[in-house]
Order: C-alpha cells, then structure tokens, then sequence
C-alpha cells in the first residue's frame, strides 16, 4: 500500500458538460492492481497457475471487488467497509471502517496524476500496456514505470472500478471504470477518461485496485 497525500482533483462529465473540484483526503492505495494469487487466496478459489499469479484480476465484476474488499479485510482483522442491504442501494459504505474498499474516482485521478497536470504521467509506451505494445494481451502487474507516488499501471493493462455510481440519472446503478486497458487505443489512457458498466459485468480488461481510508472519509465537493 502506498500513501497518497491530500490534494484536489477536478473532475468532469462530458454528457452534461460539467466539472467540479473535489478534496482528496490523505488515504492509502495498493501500489499494483489486486493479481490473480491475489484474489484466490482470498476468495477460497482454485489456485492459480504460478505464470498466471502476477496477472491482474480480470472478469471481476463491481460486486466482486467489493466482496474481495470485505473479505481481504477479515482475513486481516480490520472491520469490513461495505454493508449489503435489500434496498434499492444493495452496497452501504461504512466510512468510519479501517478495512479495505475501492477508490473513489476523485482519489483514482489524484492518485493517477501524481502531482501532474497533463493527459498522463509519462510516455505512454513507458507507464503503460495497451492496443499499441501489448500485443493484445493482459501483462503481468508492475512491468512498465510507475509514477511518481509509486503506483503502477494506473493507465493501461485493465480498468479499474471505482465505488462512484457513473450518472444515476441515466446509467442507474452503473459504475465508474478508470485508466484503459490492454486492448484500448491510447486517447482512452489517459487519467481523466471515464468509462461505466453494470455492478454485475465481468470482462477480460476490468479489475481493480483497493484502497484504505486515513482517518475518515476519501472526498468532499469542494466549496
């Protein structure tokens, strides 16, 4: 897990043409995306291949991770952050919980940025694997530069969910998926793009990343 200090992200839809600030709390971030190892120790599924270990861990679905977050945190003896419920909302975030959650997008992009105000963090040939130098397919975690925080593949390899709901006014439950993949063309690398997908879709390219809070809650709208 690496440290990513507080600081403030501009985020942006592009359907309503909006953009807002938000304040990023201090929180703590895994440095490379949850790998295949990884989530069968966890979750109690077969065991990986050792040459598959350090592959991230695709065909994850939102509801997944969450459940990997809430069950990473048993394992280590922190108090589970999500809350399944029979109402509309099925996930309650419990943000005074020390366990392990998903990242807010705010927390993503900051975190993806790392102090840098453009597209990316790097040459993309150099921080990330996509259409152009994958070869169409999924690398092992932490193959290409991290940035400058110590994270890696925060572009490229898979995409990665957020805890965010996309647009509930259109899109309902959808969630927010961040960062690109192996088989994505370069303008969708880029540290502000935003995909979405049901809570339920499984793919190849999706997986993700888990965070811990410090001290409280991730963001707040500025202002």
């Amino acid at each position: 897990m690496v440290s990513v200090p507080p600081g403030r992200v501009t985020l942006s839809d592009r359907r309503t043409r909006r953009s807002w600030p938000v304040e990023v709390a201090s929180c703590r971030l895994a440095a490379f995306p949850v790998t295949r190892a990884e989530y069968a120790r966890v979750t109690g599924r077969r065991p990986v291949a050792a040459r598959e270990g350090r592959l991230p861990a695709a065909d994850v679905s939102w509801a997944d991770a969450v459940a990997f977050c809430n069950s990473l945190s048993r394992h280590e003896g922190l108090r589970p952050a999500y809350r399944f419920t029979d109402g509309d909302d099925g996930v309650v975030w419990d943000t005074s919980a020390d366990g392990y959650r998903l990242p807010t997008e705010a927390e993503w992009e900051h975190a993806c940025r790392a102090g840098t105000e453009g597209p990316r963090y790097g040459a993309l040939d150099d921080i990330a694997w996509y259409r152009g130098n994958s070869r169409e397919r999924v690398h092992e975690v932490g193959g290409r530069r991290p940035n400058a925080w110590g994270l890696y593949d925060m572009l490229g390899n898979v995409w990665e969910w957020c805890w965010d709901v996309y647009d509930a006014e259109v899109y309902g439950a959808y969630r927010v998926l961040r960062g690109g993949g192996w088989f994505d063309e370069h303008w969708s690398c880029r540290a502000s793009v935003r995909r979405r997908s049901h809570p339920t879709f499984r793919v190849d390219d999706v997986g993700f990343r888990v965070a811990r809070s410090v001290g409280g809650a991730g963001q707040g709208p500025v202002g």
